[in-house]
Order: structure tokens, then sequence, then C-alpha cells
């Protein structure tokens, strides 16, 4: 069984460029505030599979992919407090990380998925194999039987999209930039409203390690990108990814 810590998820990287941002301080702060495992859960883009960390296997694998690939879910360890006293010679080294007893597994939700024009709301159509076992999802009661196959499938159902996530919304006219962090830093903003400027728009902290800008903006379509120690970093409260003309990764806001 694969684990992975808190701090590994920081060089995770699941899915394509238009995956959740799992390196935000958002996503991490979400996934640790599960309360165990238990049915799916549409976060931003992706769904959020979990199982218990005492089952030795758990796999997940989709309608849309003709069940072709099995995706494993892996363990999160949680790290233990510091230690403060000194360890005897000879005694046995503490191990850092305690099991969090989640097994966890982020799925990119397919444009094929969100397009599906059969069902209104379209849905994820999935199985699990649990230890070598093929069944439906025992966390979840959403299945149905596939007409053709005759195979009991979980599914999850797909809410629809905002053009512009809550996190965003401001005072008409506006978009609410906000951006998590460690505190007493300077994170700015840039994007195509403002020529790429990473010196223009500075964001205020208000709680500690939160940062965040009102911004007027006409409608538009408009690629944006926040910076913090010199790194480019995408907007974890937006889902739209782009790449800009130069090749690099941007947030997408449409303003209407």
């Amino acid at each position: 069984m694969k684990t992975i810590t808190t701090s590994a998820l920081l060089f995770l990287i699941i899915g394509s460029l238009g995956a959740v941002d799992i390196e935000s301080y958002q996503f991490i702060d979400h996934l640790l505030s599960l309360p165990g495992p238990g049915a799916p859960i549409v976060y931003e883009d992706a769904v959020i599979f979990t199982a218990s960390s005492g089952v030795r296997r758990v796999g997940v694998a989709f309608a849309y992919e003709g069940f072709s690939r099995v995706y494993w879910l892996r363990k999160l360890l949680i790290p233990q407090d510091p230690l403060t006293a000194e360890i005897p010679p000879g005694a046995k080294v503490p191990d850092p990380y305690r099991d969090s007893g989640l097994l966890f597994y982020v799925h990119q939700l397919p444009e094929s998925v969100r397009d599906a024009k059969a069902e209104n709301p379209p849905v994820l159509e999935y199985r699990v194999i649990i230890d070598g076992l093929w069944t439906t999802d025992p966390a979840n009661t959403l299945a149905r039987r596939d007409t053709v196959s005759g195979l009991l499938y979980s599914y999850v159902p797909i809410p629809a999209l905002d053009k512009i996530p809550i996190i965003l919304r401001g005072p008409s006219g506006s978009l609410n930039f906000s951006f998590k962090g460690p505190p007493g830093e300077v994170v700015t903003v840039a994007g195509s409203f403002n020529g790429w400027d990473p010196f223009m728009y500075e964001l205020a902290e208000g709680p500690a390690g939160v940062y965040s800008l009102i911004l007027p903006l006409p409608p538009g379509t408009y690629q944006y990108i926040f910076f913090h120690r010199g790194e480019r970093y995408l907007d974890p409260y937006n889902f739209r990814r782009v790449y800009t003309r130069e090749g690099k990764a941007a947030s997408e806001i449409i303003v209407e």
C-alpha cells in the first residue's frame, strides 16, 4: 500500500493541468477536515474517493473508460508532534507519522461527463475493487443497474458549474481574489487585465495567512496568476486552467 504524508502532498501531481490544485493549503485543509471514509465528495472540478486504511487495497474504475483502468487509493499519514525528549541509545525511534485512517484518490472530472446531455444532472459512474473483489461502493447508497451488462454501478451526481466560483464573487463589476498561505507575507495577483505586471496589485492580509483583493473588472475573459515568494501559483478556488501564449499555466475567469 502506497502512503502519502501531508508534506508530500505538495509534490504529488494528479491528472492533467486542469485538475484540482492539490498543492494548495485549501485542498490539504479540506482533506484533513474529512471526518473519515465515506461516499465520494465533489470538490471543485474533481471527485474525492475515500476508504478506510484498514483495508489492504482499494481501487476505483469508471464506466466512461470502460473500466479499463484502475486508480488505486493511497494512505494519508499525518505528522506526529515533534519529539521533545531524547531517545535512549539503542531504543527504537518513534515513527514521525501516524495513520490518519484514510485512503484517498482524487479524480479529475472529464469534459465528456460534464457535458453529458442524456442526464440532468450528469453522473460519474464507477465500480470499486476491494482486496481483489469488484463491487459497488459500500459507502455510497447511489447505485443503478446497467441495462446492457446487467452490472450494478455506483454513481456520483455532478452539479452544474458556475462561470464565476462563489469564492471569487465580489461586488457587481468586480472579482474577489483570495489566497491562503503563511502569515506576514507579500502576495500579488497579475493577469491579462494588467499586462501580467506582478507588482501592481498586492493582496491585503485579513485573518492571519488569508489574503484578498477586490478588483473592478468589466465583462470579459481574463487569465491570471498569484505570485508568492517569487513563485507562480494557480488559483486553488478556481478550477479553470489554461496555457498563456508563453506556454505557462494560468487560471481563467469569465466575467459577464
